[in-house]
């Protein structure tokens, strides 16, 4: 057994920088739920200026932002469209329905490849005695769908179909960093096509906790309830805020380099017959339904030999690249993953 491991099963397992460490330890705090951290109050208006939007509100994690900007877009009852392996009814643990009442209706699993016509065939609109669909979400970028980027004429597109439907249009953009630093495109570009937008701090860019809700500033004096409602009032959240703060100040251009990294996997695993799809930012998809190794048996060899790797499914494995992955860590992970697919 290896004595040392490149992490690669998430973005999610990174560390604060020193630099970052600093910043929360000098960050200025207050109550938050009387809103008055100085700290979080800055970062909420640094994100929704970056996006474009009147206000965001700081959450503990993906999931609550999600499932927040769901509830102020779908009633009780109503339907939400998303694909079959969004995150938002994939790892989300069943909360649009357990919290909001929401009815989920997806179309099939494509990634970041959306057909808006198809989306649009899909929604039902009040009356015949159906559900009627009040919002449509989508991820960006798309982390089942190996970290693809939706391309802006797609999303363009679906923005005609729910101003046309009269429906919301609702973004996860738990790594929305990614596809701005990857496409170039600006993000308060994205910010104007989307209702609301949940963006994350703690996965690319490299903080312990955190993700924002962005929106309108009526639906952030509503969301303000409903973080409550759901437990995620917090108080002095500046310490939190100012790793987030950071992040956004030196840890959005770097995400190219993981971006690199992640090219370097895709190169290395490619003569196999397992790489899922084109890698585009910093997901690395392994499709083993043709290789011996299934995912589990591939991820026990791969730790022996000092790599860590994502289990998704039983033929379905992932690499992500992060802020913890240097450049020896790939070249050990690039010499070792061929040797373990060509052995088995």
């Amino acid at each position: 057994m290896a004595d040392q491991f490149v992490d690669l099963r998430s973005d999610t397992v990174t560390r604060p920088t020193a630099g970052m460490r600093e910043a929360m330890a000098t960050a200025e705090v207050g109550d938050d739920v009387y809103g008055e951290d100085p700290t979080v109050n800055a970062l909420e208006a640094e994100v929704a200026a970056l996006f474009g939007h009147e206000a965001a509100l700081f959450a503990p994690s993906g999931s609550m932002a999600n499932q927040i900007a769901l509830q102020l877009l779908v009633s009780p009852g109503d339907e939400l469209l998303c694909d079959a392996d969004a995150h938002v009814v994939t790892y989300e643990i069943g909360a649009a329905a357990a919290y909001g009442g929401i009815s989920s209706r997806t179309w099939p699993a494509v990634g970041a490849d959306i057909d808006p016509e198809a989306v649009a065939g899909m929604i039902r609109p009040d009356g015949f005695f159906a559900v009627p669909t009040r919002a449509i979400a989508v991820e960006q970028t798309h982390n089942r769908g190996g970290g693809g980027v939706i391309p802006l004429s797609t999303l363009r597109d679906l923005r005609a179909v729910a101003d046309d439907a009269d429906v919301a249009l609702h973004c996860d953009g738990a790594r929305i960093w990614h596809a701005h630093v990857a496409d170039g495109v600006p993000l308060i570009e994205y910010g104007r096509l989307f209702d609301t937008l949940s963006v994350c701090l703690s996965k690319g860019l490299g903080a312990p906790v955190g993700s924002l809700v962005v929106g309108s500033a009526d639906k952030i004096e509503r969301a303000r309830l409903i973080r409550k409602r759901m437990g995620g009032g917090m108080r002095q959240a500046g310490i939190l805020a100012a790793a987030g703060r950071y992040a956004l100040a030196h840890h959005v251009d770097r995400l190219a380099d993981d971006h690199a990294k992640a090219s370097r996997l895709a190169e290395a695993v490619a003569p196999f017959g397992v790489l899922a799809t084109t890698v585009r930012t910093n997901l690395v998809a392994l499709d083993l339904t043709k290789h011996a190794l299934d995912a589990r048996a591939l991820a026990a060899v791969a730790r022996a030999e000092g790599v860590l790797i994502s289990v998704l499914g039983p033929r379905t494995a992932r690499l992500v690249t992060h802020l913890g992955v240097s450049d020896a860590d790939i070249d050990h992970a690039v010499e070792a993953l061929p040797r373990i697919l060509t052995a088995s």
